[in-house]
């Protein structure tokens, strides 16, 4: 395509909107990221290169360097800064620095940051030029009921566009002299359309101490744990005067992106990723609170008040290259396994949690109590039908003098036995009689005993 006196490099005017919008998030890109970044659906490059030569005639765009792989790097100049405010959209105070003298030494880390916002962001390819519809056949199946071609593997879908991401920023703590940078985060990002209001993003390429890296995390705590007063009067956290609420409990999450390259081994990062994850500890993990009493010794419970807790999470550029980060490929610190980004950022052991538990072993034990009652108005009903038992036999008093019953003994004659005393059976009173009496009996009678 020949170009023009104004643009003699042949861009178009939506390619230039797509270097400034990328350049302007970026801050330092090869025509080859923003290519993949904004438009994967051109059959290369060259519009990127073009678009980038014409806006540096212009005095937008420069290059002052390359990569260490030989891919000429392009940053904004102040101007182009402004110029790429207006395509985004955005403030100019809000756009950071023009990242200038930083393509000189290659831009490692800037590099990284841009394949993971390429990896996360995941940018749909489009055609290009219009491609003319026609008619099906008047029997063919519709578009929906084709099988997919032989071979064809669909991409897996990303998050967010580029106006989601802000890259270098900062993070500012109060000081006596005024606000300064308690931490710059790498990257931002701002997808409420994918169920992710904000998420920071650092991406590690290795090349630190695991002592470093951990010591950025307490940064984050202590910016996160900054507290403003809202009009009311009453305190709120700083963070939200610029990002709105995550609606999870706790802080907003952050992940880190490793990106070992060649320099470090499968083993080695897996160490590294476990050293991180003990330094931080108290950064990600919440405190825990048991249940009062109430319970039995197999039920007592308790959950994890995270309000002072930042999700933590760890991922790697392949895996997100590979996978996409639709699936799973998050390692949330506390989980122990991968996942998906929501079941990530849940938190199943937390006062919610705790209380649906509660409410289960609740409905449990109603539910118990109702089978005992319909168990014990069954048996009641049984009792009610069986006949009534016959009342037991009074005991029947011994006799003083041999022990037995007084009534005496089955089957004995009791028309001859002498009248009842009520304290000997017929056989003792029978022997009583019989017997010779005394001299105070002969002369005075035989005496009756008073019962």
């Amino acid at each position: 395509m020949g170009g023009s006196r104004t643009y003699p490099y042949g861009s178009t005017s939506a390619v230039r909107a797509h270097v400034l919008a990328a350049l302007g998030v970026l801050k330092l890109a090869t025509a080859d990221q923003m290519h993949r970044l904004m438009a994967p659906g051109h059959k290369d490059n060259k519009a990127f290169r073009n678009a980038a030569l014409d806006l540096a005639r212009h005095g937008l765009a420069v290059s002052e360097g390359s990569t260490r792989d030989g891919n000429k790097l392009w940053n904004l100049t102040p101007l182009g800064l402004d110029a790429a405010a207006e395509v985004l959209g955005r403030p100019v105070g809000e756009m950071g620095g023009t990242a200038r003298g930083a393509a000189r030494s290659g831009a490692p880390h800037a590099m990284a940051i841009n394949e993971t916002v390429i990896a996360i962001t995941r940018t749909p390819a489009s055609a290009t030029r219009p491609v003319p519809r026609q008619q099906p056949a008047p029997m063919a199946p519709t578009a929906t009921e084709q099988a997919p071609a032989p071979g064809l593997v669909l991409a897996p879908q990303g998050m967010g566009w580029i106006g989601s991401w802000s890259t270098e920023v900062p993070l500012n703590l109060p000081t006596n002299r005024g606000n300064r940078a308690g931490v710059r985060a790498d990257a931002v990002l701002q997808a409420p359309e994918a169920g992710l209001p904000v998420l920071f993003v650092e991406v590690d390429n290795c090349t630190e101490s695991a002592d470093i890296l951990a010591a950025k995390f307490e940064k984050y705590l202590r910016y996160f744990r900054l507290k403003t007063k809202n009009p009311l009067g009453s305190e709120s956290p700083a963070w939200r005067t610029q990002y709105p609420s995550t609606g999870w409990e706790g802080h907003p999450p952050v992940v880190v992106v490793f990106n070992p390259g060649t320099r470090t081994g499968p083993q080695a990062l897996k160490n590294r990723m476990n050293t991180v994850m003990e330094l931080t500890r108290l950064v990600w993990s919440g405190s825990y609170h048991g249940a009062g009493g109430g319970y039995g010794a197999d039920e007592r419970d308790g959950y994890y008040d995270y309000a002072d807790a930042i999700p933590l999470l760890f991922t790697t550029l392949d895996r997100l290259q590979t996978s996409g980060p639709r699936t799973a490929v998050w390692w949330r610190c506390g989980h122990g396994q991968w996942e998906t980004l929501p079941d990530a950022l849940t938190n199943p052991a937390d006062r919610d949690a705790w209380y649906a538990r509660d409410e289960q072993r609740h409905s449990h034990r109603e539910e118990a109590e109702q089978r005992r009652q319909q168990e014990w108005a069954v048996e009641r009903e049984r009792w009610a039908q069986e006949p009534d038992p016959a009342p037991e036999p009074e005991p029947v008093q011994p006799c003083e003098r041999c022990g037995l019953p007084i009534t005496g003994e089955l089957g004995n004659d009791l028309e001859f036995a002498p009248p009842e005393d009520g304290r000997h059976c017929p056989s003792c009173r029978t022997d009583l009689r019989q017997q010779y009496p005394t001299l105070r009996q002969a002369v005075f009678g035989r005496r009756q005993r008073s019962k």
